[in-house]
C-alpha cells in the first residue's frame, strides 16, 4: 500500500505542475491583470505569516475531501499560474522568471506543493476506496497524519514566505512597477 500511496503522490504533483504550468500560459488581458492586481494588493495590504498560512490552509484542506478534493486542487493550481500570469502582464520583468522556478526553486513553494500533492492524492485514494466500496475506517489515521503534515508545512511555509517577502521588502525588489 505503501508504494501505491507513494507512486500517486507524484502522479499528483506532476498534476498539479502541470495544471500551474497551464495556468501560467494563459493569456491576460490587461484590463483582467489591473482587475487582478487591485483584488491581489487588497488580499495582502495587512498580510502577515499566520495571514499566508490561514489563506493557504482554507485553499488545502478542501482538497481531501473525496473526489472533490481532486478537482479542486488542479482548479486552484491553475488559478495560482493564471495570478502568475496576471502579475507578468503588471510587472513584466517578472517575465524572465520561469513560473515554475517559484514552485520548485522557492522553499515556500516546495513546501506548498508538497502539501497540496497530500491532498490531492490523499482525495483520490479516498475516492477510489469509496467507489471499490473499501471501508473507510482503514484510512483515517493516515488521512489525519497527512493533515497534520500539511499543517505544519504550510506553517512553516507561510513564515518563510512572509520572511522572504518582508525581505525583498527591505531590498527595495517589491518597489518596481505592479508591486
Amino acid at each position: 500500500m505503501n508504494k501505491i500511496r507513494i507512486i500517486t503522490f507524484f502522479v499528483f504533483l506532476g498534476l498539479f505542475t502541470t495544471a500551474f504550468q497551464l495556468g501560467s500560459m494563459s493569456t491576460v488581458s490587461v484590463e483582467e491583470a489591473n482587475l487582478f492586481m487591485s483584488e491581489f494588493e487588497e488580499l495582502v495590504l495587512d498580510i502577515d505569516a499566520f495571514g499566508i498560512f490561514t489563506h493557504n490552509l482554507t485553499l488545502a484542506l478542501p482538497m481531501f475531501v473525496p473526489g472533490f478534493g481532486v478537482a479542486w486542487g488542479l482548479f486552484s493550481a491553475w488559478s495560482t499560474g493564471f495570478a502568475f500570469a496576471a502579475i507578468v502582464v503588471s510587472a513584466p520583468q517578472i517575465g524572465e522568471i520561469h513560473p515554475l522556478t517559484i514552485l520548485f526553486l522557492s522553499p515556500f513553494g516546495l513546501m506548498e506543493i508538497t502539501a497540496y500533492s497530500f491532498g490531492i492524492s490523499r482525495s483520490f485514494i479516498l475516492i477510489r476506496a469509496v467507489v471499490k466500496k473499501i471501508d473507510l475506517k482503514q484510512f483515517v489515521k493516515p488521512t489525519i497524519i497527512e493533515i497534520g503534515i500539511v499543517v505544519g508545512l504550510l506553517l512553516a511555509g507561510g513564515y518563510l514566505e512572509f520572511y522572504m517577502i518582508e525581505m525583498a521588502q527591505e531590498q527595495g525588489f517589491m518597489d518596481m512597477p505592479g508591486f
